[in-house]
């Protein structure tokens, strides 16, 4: 497709693009504001590391990084110890806009972090990254900063696995590979030039994501690409080759759980999409030789976008008994 491939051309930059000295200037002339938030749910073997890095380089050295920022979702280590001893603020996401209710979920993480956040741009990075650098955030950073009209930047790079016999390969991503970019080419082709749509590592701009219902689990990177671009257009999103990643890689059977969800969230963005007839995913495992069937459930629920709940939270506060 012609728009697609000049798409492509015109908003795919790499993280060299983007030194933090430029960045810092242009930030300082536009008066923007930056927050860095991080998803973890016991994460406290890595999620120290990637706050120290970020503080140490964005916040401390050059003050890029407004608000670093900790989503603790409701871990059982010691996560939130770890990451606010490296330098983040830490939430609980259960203890944020607790009349919400609370749901178990990176997409639950990202929607809390907006009543707890206050940066204009938006910065997500994955808790449990081992092959990385601080260069994600200002990759991610400059196009914001350089054209009004990007309000979604997805991050893409070699995704680095580690195979059981302690051997690497780029073999990651597989549901990216296996259900997001086959769904992409064929349902939605004007998407089919984001290299990688599930990214974990993505900027948006608060206004943009306080306007989207956010999916609570895995869905929420798919659902922001596709309503960023329903909403907007394309050339609101852009992308940046950010290199290499390496993180700790889930099983199959996990993976069968966020596809699912993605094949949702998917299919409520279709015209005349519906809603699934069922919200669980019958999986088998092995048991003393036999198969055994096993009901996982599959996230379903999609939070409303966040200005429209701010703005029902200030009409019951101003007409009291109502």
């Amino acid at each position: 497709m012609e728009d697609r491939d000049a798409w492509f051309a015109r908003r795919t930059s790499r993280w060299q693009d983007w030194p933090p000295d430029r960045l810092l200037a242009a930030k300082r002339r536009l008066g923007a504001t930056i927050s860095v938030v991080i998803p973890a749910r016991n994460e406290h073997r890595t999620v120290a590391n990637v706050v120290g890095a970020i503080a140490r380089s964005l916040v401390r050295r050059i003050p890029l990084v407004d608000e670093l920022v900790v989503m603790d979702s409701d871990s059982t280590d010691d996560t939130g110890a770890v990451a606010a001893a490296a330098g983040a603020k830490v939430y609980r996401t259960s203890d944020v806009v607790p009349e919400t209710g609370s749901f178990a979920g990176k997409g639950e993480a990202l929607w809390k972090s907006l009543y707890v956040t206050t940066g204009e741009i938006l910065v997500f990075v994955d808790a449990d990254l081992t092959s990385w650098g601080p260069h994600f955030v200002t990759g991610l950073i400059g196009p914001m900063l350089a054209d009004e009209q990007v309000r979604l930047v997805k991050g893409f790079y070699t995704r680095v696995m580690r195979e059981s016999d302690g051997s690497t390969s780029t073999e990651g991503g597989r549901v990216t590979e296996l259900v997001a970019r086959p769904l992409m080419s064929l349902w939605w082709p004007a998407l089919a030039g984001v290299v990688q749509p599930l990214a974990g590592e993505w900027s948006a701009r608060r206004n943009l994501m306080e306007s989207l219902r956010i999916p609570v689990g895995y869905g929420v990177e798919l659902a922001t690409l596709m309503d960023t671009v329903a909403g907007h257009g394309l050339d609101a999103v852009a992308q940046v080759d950010l290199g290499s990643r390496a993180h700790r890689h889930q099983a199959n059977h996990d993976l069968a759980l966020m596809a699912a969800e993605l094949l949702i969230v998917a299919d409520r963005r279709r015209p005349g999409g519906s809603e699934p007839v069922a919200d669980d995913l019958l999986q088998f495992v092995r048991h003393d030789g036999q198969a055994v069937p096993v009901l996982r459930p599959v996230p379903i629920v999609e939070r409303p976008p966040a200005a429209t709940v701010r703005a029902r939270t200030a009409r019951a506060r101003r007409e009291p008994g109502q």
